[in-house]
Parts: C-alpha cells; structure tokens; sequence
C-alpha cells in the first residue's frame, strides 16, 4: 500500500491554527517493515517536534507538497481531512483519514464521491470495546480536558491548592467541571491533582460515580428525568426545558462560588447548548476564569468568542481558545497516529494491499463515501 502523510499545518489559521500530524517516526517505521510504501510531506511533523530527518530514519520518503505526496497514493492519512478541492486532485479509489465535521460540510462528502474516493470520518469510529485503541475522539478529548485546567489555571494566576506557610494559609481554588465526557473527566483529574476543591455536573446518571471515584462532588438535580438522561450510545439526551430550568437554578447557586469553570458539554451534530449566562457570569467574583472548551460550536458560555479570551464588565475571564490538542501537538499526534495504526488493518487486505473491510461494523460506520456514492446515514437525504 502507498500511504501518504499530509503536511496540515495550513489547514487552520490563526488560534485554530493545526500543529498535529496522522503518522509519528514510530508509526512511519511499523508501516515500512510491514512492507508500505511512505511519503511524508515535508514540514509535517515540525509543530510536533519530529524533524524530516527522523522521518527518513524509519524509512518514508520526503515529498515537497500534499498534492505531490497524495497522487499516487492508496491511502491518505491526514488530521483534517483537508478539502473539497485537494481530494479532487486523488487517484479514483483512494482512501483519507481525519476529522471531517461531515455535517457542517455536507459538500466536502459530496466532493470525495464524486472523485470516486472513500472518505474515513474518524470521529464517526463506533464507540465500542473492539475499537478503543482506534477513538481519535477519546484520545484527543483527554488532552484537551488537561490541557484546559492547566491553562485555567494559569489565566486565573492564583494558587490551586491550600497552602499553610509562615505567612498565613492561602485558601485552595474551587473547580467545577461542567460535562463529564472524557474531557471532563481528564479535567476533574487534574484539578484533583492541582490541588483544587473540585466539582463536577452532567445530565447522564452514570457520571455521578464517575465523578465520586476521582474525588470531586456531583452537582446536579437528580430526578426521574435525570435517570433518564442517556442514549445507548452513552451520549447526553436533550433535555426538557422544565429540567434546563432547574439545572440552570442549581448551577447560578453554585457558580457564583467558584474560581475556575470548564465546561465540556457538546451533543453530536448541534450547536453546543448554553449553560452558563450572563446573569451567572455577573454573580461571579472578579478575576474568575471560564474554559469553553464548546466554543467552536458556539459555546457553552455565553459571550465566549471563539478564538478569543474576553473579560467581562466584573473581570471575569471567559476562554474560547480552539483546537486543545494541537496546543500539545507532540503527545497528540503520537496518539492520533497511535489510533490510526490501530485502525489501519480494517483496510489492509492479508497481501498488504489497500482493501477496506466493508463487512466490518467500524469501516461501515465511519465510512462516509464508497464507489462513487455518499453512504453514511448522518449524510444521507
């Protein structure tokens, strides 16, 4: 197999800009002496700290452009998926890897079947036992959950855990998570290890255990709605406005205590929902720090801006800063190319030939086009 590994660092500009790469010196070298043919682009690991040179030491070959790189290639590995436009330019066949955000760019499904290229969503990965080691959502969700504390943290620029000294006790910062996926739960960790009085709210029953065993406290209305609360994918459900109302009551209260907020709470495919106001916002002290990691989705706080740190009318700090993980681009690239490695064998047939497994439940399910034609669900009608 011919597998190409793009160069996405102009894939994203400015805050948002992409520092990750699909495939490490590691990765690239497993690849070799399974017996695949690489090309890496030149530059792509350089945010990552992987130099060119490593590269050439596990045995790819350096190509000067993604479009030189991909032409020939059976398989295109790249952290976005790239556009319309670039896979107009594969061979009829190929295949590409990324995170493609298909509904918010329905054309970009559209454009891989009319070039007759098979689209990998990587987020669209089934979250189930068998492929873990391939959830791109979970490995980057968990950077991004410790990547927001800490620089929550740092922004707040106060102490995170109680400190007795000689010249008197400094008292520890209160956390409160909000949305306790996997990024949530990272951030409940680490505010745990940082020293913080941490609490944790989510609509999904489930999590209130979660939550207990790393030590913080749950903070929700826990009615006959509430135990209800979760799809048979694990996801949040919508919740009733009846419900919003009570949430949002319990949480102003206790808000208004807190020094460092994270909040986490997306729903697949809609806009993030809103659960902190302006009305809380103003009850919170001066010099309190708000991490939306929803901003990109247009935020869980009201008044985040995405790619933007803003500072209320009372100094408080609200954090829309995007793409978490490229913010600690080496260890999330290792692990992205770690998932895709994993992945790799659903479309590697016994001769080492490109050949999608389409009677595998993970390739129909994050398979967005094949033989010409849109094929996953989400995009259909």
């Amino acid at each position: 197999m011919k597998i190409a590994v793009l160069n996405d660092a102009d894939a994203k500009g400015g805050d948002n800009a992409e520092g990750r790469v699909s495939a490490t010196p590691d990765t690239v070298r497993g690849y070799v002496a399974a017996g695949h043919d690489v090309t890496v682009v030149k530059g792509a690991g350089q945010a990552a700290n992987f130099s060119d040179a490593d590269y050439k030491s596990a045995g790819a070959s350096i190509a000067a452009s993604n479009g030189a790189a991909a032409k020939a290639a059976d398989l295109v590995m790249s952290i976005t998926g790239r556009n319309a436009k670039f896979v107009a330019g594969l061979k009829k066949g190929a295949g590409i890897t990324g995170l493609m955000n298909p509904t918010d760019n329905p054309k970009y499904a559209d454009a891989c079947a009319k070039a007759g290229v098979t689209a990998f969503a990587l987020e669209y990965i089934p979250r189930i036992s068998r492929a873990q080691s391939m959830d791109i959502l979970s490995s980057q969700s968990n950077l991004a959950g410790y990547r927001s504390v800490v620089e929550g943290a740092g922004i707040y620029g106060r102490a995170m855990p109680m400190m007795m000294t000689a010249a008197g006790t400094v008292a520890p910062a209160k956390c409160f998570i909000m949305g306790v996926g996997v990024a949530g739960l990272q951030a409940i960790a680490t505010a745990r290890r940082l020293g913080a009085v941490t609490t944790a709210t989510d609509v999904r029953p489930a999590t209130k255990e979660q939550v207990a065993s790393l030590g913080a406290k749950f903070i929700a209305v826990e009615n006959d709605e509430f135990k209800e609360a979760e799809t048979a994918g694990g996801y949040a459900k919508q919740m009733s406005a009846e419900y919003q109302k009570l949430q949002a009551e319990l949480t102003a209260s206790h808000i208004a205590k807190q020094d460092i907020v994270i909040t986490t709470a997306l729903i697949p495919g809609r806009a993030a929902p809103v659960l902190v106001t302006k009305a809380m916002l103003e009850t919170m002290r001066p010099g309190s720090v708000l991490v939306d990691l929803a901003a990109e989705r247009g935020g869980n706080v009201e008044g985040a801006v995405a790619g933007k740190i803003v500072e209320t009318k009372n100094d408080v700090k609200i954090v829309g800063l995007l793409n978490w993980p490229s913010r600690m681009a080496s260890d999330a690239s290792n692990m992205f190319a770690r998932n895709i490695k994993n992945f790799l064998p659903l479309v590697t047939a016994e001769d080492g030939s490109y050949a999608p497994d389409w009677d595998d439940e993970i390739i129909q399910g994050c398979a967005l086009t094949r033989d010409g034609a849109v094929v996953h669900e989400r995009l259909k009608g």
